[in-house]
């Protein structure tokens, strides 16, 4: 018999898969937040991680601005690595419940983000300290929760970068995060034999929704796409945040 949680996790991973292929982005922020409905967030990112790395290494390669992204964004890198190591213990000992609810929290910020389009600017000469803050924060955030968006996302469209060296930029950032986390999970205990049918499971899934995602790229009003997306981003974090919060009330 199927394990209904197998088939959850499938139709997780070709969803985040579809998104990222259509977007660039938002395979882990979707799959980890959908998939925290039914598990702790740790064992969600150990899921998660390996489609997250390879299909970020396929986009980090994806284009002809390598170079000059290594040369701006070292700074916002190496913060986020170091911020993932500082707080490398939060996904096996933090809360499940407080965890959910932080993760809820920053699916909210990134989707409002997203629909407001604040503008910021951050100029060049000032790149490489506000990278590094930036980078610190997003770690710290990300080793607790998986998310890598928040605020790391705003600070790459603040220095200026276009859009398709934004998309390759993203890739080369979440690589960097993706393997850190890789490491710590590892480390944690957390990436173990027991999760490599859910993994296989995933990574097919993740490649099947990109291909789809791919080709309806084209094909789907882009706009219209993206606002239904961050809409149902903020949907999901007020449920996982509201459904945490109520359990720690009762």
């Amino acid at each position: 018999m199927i394990d209904p949680l197998l088939i959850f996790i499938a139709f997780a991973l070709t969803l985040a898969g579809f998104v990222k292929g259509a977007l660039g982005l938002g395979l882990p922020t979707i799959s980890v937040g959908l998939l925290a409905i039914a598990m702790p967030p740790g064992r969600a990112l150990a899921i998660v991680i390996l489609p997250a790395v390879i299909t970020n290494i396929w986009q980090t390669f994806a284009g002809p601005y390598l170079r000059d992204i290594a040369k701006r964004l070292w700074p916002l890198m190496l913060g986020t690595a170091i911020g993932i190591c500082l707080n490398a213990g939060a996904l096996s000992h933090a809360s499940t419940r407080w965890g959910n609810i932080a993760l809820g929290v920053l699916l909210m910020v990134y989707a409002v983000l997203g629909l407001t389009r604040l503008a910021f600017t951050v100029a060049r000469r000032h790149e490489k300290w506000v990278g590094g803050i930036v980078g610190l924060v997003t770690g710290l955030i990300s080793a607790a929760t998986g998310v890598q968006v928040v605020p790391s996302l705003p600070y790459m469209q603040a220095i200026g970068l276009e859009k398709d060296e934004l998309v390759q930029a993203l890739g080369v950032f979440f690589t960097v995060a993706t393997v850190t986390l890789a490491f710590n999970l590892t480390n944690a205990g957390l990436l173990s034999t027991a999760i490599a049918l859910p993994g296989a499971v995933a990574m097919a899934c993740a490649f099947l929704g990109m291909f789809v995602g791919q080709a309806a790229r084209a094909r789907l009003p882009a706009a219209a796409f993206r606002r239904v997306f961050l809409i149902a981003m903020i949907l999901l974090g007020l449920y996982l945040a509201g459904s945490a919060a109520i359990e720690l009330m009762w």
